[in-house]
């Protein structure tokens, strides 16, 4: 009964609150607390030494004030000498008790030393040597028994409070031991009781390693979690590699298990990681499918020395295109955007990170003719990376002539300029909402389509092939970039709930923002002119299926802690995407994953005329006019949900 009133004084206790998330003493107290403490074992040694009475002890000693100043001072220096003051109290160790030990045997050499002077030149001695004998047992026993007190009574507060973390450690291999040395160290700034390790090998099971047992990967592990009271589940790096289906993490996930990883092994300061490497992980690293890697030799071949342009380089597109740019031996990277506070920041930390790399910035917008006609005679790119555009789809359903002044018109200005100045690449960023597309930001990205194919094959035709190579890259959603779903969910569980999903049917296919800019790299260097590119994303992902992943991410449990609503389909929107309307084929490249599309091809004569209206239209803001001149040029553009569906009637 006693110990039960024990506990619930430590948990509701402030006093205790504030000595576990105390980080750590200041160091003069720990020296003020260690020179009281060698002091009073001085003073005990000289009073057992000569068996002095209570009474008398102060008379008898007071007279010995020097030479116990003396000793205190050399005591002090040697505390100084040895950091006998650094550690953190609550985890002191071996090496602590090492320090000081050290500390007391330095002192007393040295005291012996002048005892030995002393004598030679008085016949008298300052101690004697049973009173330095005691005094070093008993103050190293005062010095390690209190850091060992404040250690046992902070282990013991937070065995019981809500500071402890019990986990466990899935994989066995050195990525696994490497973790658990961490979580096992007296150092770590938080406290993590390492409970068991999980593994696929039958062999490793029923075993012991570093004290705690191996469980088998089976139906009834997580039983054994839940009995171990483990609320953390950290995944090695080698074994987060090798996980090629979600079956297993969503073991841990369905059981609000808390998964946590680090990064890999090679960038390990040592063979033990950091506490501050641990991190939740990502949406990212449950994509149902493998990363995609490319070869980047063809890429360095193509870009050596060579001037390189990327418009829209603040985006989230645009600045991953920057950042793998940055491992080439590109003669100069010239960053074209309009907004302004994002290329200031993009700046800065090129500045910071990449020095020796010749980067220049360009503000700019890709409406402007003779803004970008003066940029392209300035620099004389050799390659572009198009991203610049708008992409949001319900805002474009809104303002559809600011979809085709940006992405069709700006487009078309770049595309123009590019046959202009000789520039021997052109690669277009477009995305999966192109094909049959729904809306007019998708239908815009198709029209910017068909005219860099439509004027690359006239060309080609007039030119005998000896013109700019238009390239064209095809992906679906963005983990992670702006106006995707990751933040927009991200915002919403940290605000407590609710998150909202426009359709419990409604389907993606993502990837990362540094595959879809492998993509875009990789495509510049495999393109012979006139492709659009796509590759295989693997399994499309239904979007309240990864709304509860992140809500279990985070801790919490879908429809209880967070609720998921639903709030029907935005205008424009389609249940799925596709990466190809029925009338094209795809035809394999020497990437696995990646193919090109047999797409319809647009006569430019006949199609640049249409599109030379349109944009017309948009600069008068002419809404409808705008919208079915695009139904005109993209016949499968069938408005959804959409105010513009009345123009396919």
């Amino acid at each position: 009964m006693r110990m039960q009133r024990f506990d619930s004084l430590i948990q509701n206790s402030d006093f205790f609150d504030n000595f576990v998330s105390l980080k750590y003493l200041p160091r003069w107290v720990v020296l003020l607390i260690d020179v009281i403490l060698s002091l009073s074992a001085l003073v005990i040694a000289m009073i057992l030494v000569h068996r002095l009475r209570p009474g008398d002890a102060f008379t008898v000693l007071l007279p010995e004030s020097r030479k116990i100043l003396l000793f205190m001072v050399i005591q002090v220096i040697f505390f100084r000498v040895f950091h006998t003051y650094s550690g953190v109290l609550r985890y002191s160790s071996f090496v602590d008790a090492q320090k000081i030990l050290m500390a007391i045997t330095a002192n007393v050499m040295t005291i012996i030393l002048i005892n030995l002077i002393y004598h030679s030149a008085t016949y008298l001695k300052l101690f004697a040597y049973s009173e330095l004998v005691v005094y070093s047992i008993l103050s190293f026993v005062f010095l390690f028994l209190i850091r060992l007190t404040v250690k046992s009574v902070y282990d013991f507060i937070t065995q019981r409070s809500e500071f402890i973390k019990p986990v466990m450690i899935y994989g066995t291999k050195s990525a696994a031991i490497g973790i658990a040395k961490m979580l096992m160290s007296e150092q770590v700034g938080y406290k993590y009781e390492l409970v068991g390790f999980i593994d696929d090998d039958k062999n490793a099971s029923e075993k012991m390693i570093m004290g705690v047992k191996v469980y088998h990967l089976q139906d009834d592990v997580i039983q054994n979690v839940i009995k171990k009271k483990a609320k953390f589940i950290i995944i090695s790096p080698l074994k987060l590699n090798q996980v090629n289906s979600m079956s297993i993490l969503e073991k841990f996930i369905d059981n609000n298990l808390t998964i946590l990883s680090l990064p890999p092994m090679n960038i390990w300061k040592s063979d033990v990681p950091s506490i501050g490497q641990i991190k939740t992980i990502q949406i990212e690293d449950l994509l149902e499918r493998p990363q995609i890697t490319i070869s980047t030799e063809n890429i360095a071949a193509q870009l050596e020395d060579k001037v390189v342009l990327v418009t829209g380089a603040a985006g989230s597109i645009g600045s991953e295109i920057v950042m793998q740019l940055m491992q080439f031996e590109t003669k100069l990277i010239v960053l074209l955007d309009m907004a302004e506070s994002p290329m200031h920041n993009l700046k800065l930390e090129l500045q910071e990170k990449f020095e020796d790399k010749n980067v220049t910035v360009f503000l700019g917008d890709v409406r402007n003719k003779e803004r970008m006609d003066y940029m392209m005679d300035l620099y004389r790119p050799d390659v572009i990376y198009h991203a610049a555009a708008y992409k949001h789809v319900p805002m474009m359903e809104d303002y559809p002539v600011e979809s085709i002044q940006v992405n069709v018109l700006g487009t078309k200005i770049l595309a123009d300029l590019a046959i202009k100045y000789k520039v021997e690449r052109f690669v277009m960023v477009s995305t999966d909402k192109a094909v049959n597309p729904t809306n007019v930001m998708g239908a815009s990205k198709r029209i910017a389509e068909i005219y860099v194919q439509s004027l690359y094959r006239k060309l080609h035709a007039t030119q005998n092939g000896s013109t700019t190579k238009f390239i064209t890259t095809r992906f679906g959603n963005v983990l992670g970039s702006s106006g995707s779903v990751i933040p927009y969910f991200k915002k919403q569980i940290e605000n407590g709930g609710p998150v909202t999903v426009t359709h419990p049917e409604i389907i993606r296919y993502f990837m990362t923002i540094p595959e879809a800019c492998m993509l875009v790299l990789e495509a510049g260097s495999m393109g012979h002119g006139g492709e659009i590119y796509i590759f295989d994303m693997g399994n499309p992902v239904k979007i309240v299926d990864l709304a509860r992943k992140m809500i279990r991410l985070a801790g919490y449990i879908p429809e209880e802690d967070i609720k998921i609503v639903y709030t029907g389909l935005r205008p424009g929107e389609k249940l799925y995407e596709e990466l190809l309307n029925k009338k094209e084929q795809t035809q394999s490249t020497h990437h696995p994953k990646i193919m090109v599309a047999n797409v319809q091809l647009y006569d430019y004569d006949k199609v640049s005329v249409l599109i030379d209206k349109l944009i017309n239209y948009s600069k008068l803001c002419k809404d409808y006019l705008t919208v079915s001149t695009m139904k005109k040029i993209v016949p499968e553009f069938k408005s959804k949900n959409s105010q513009y569906e009345r123009l396919d009637i």
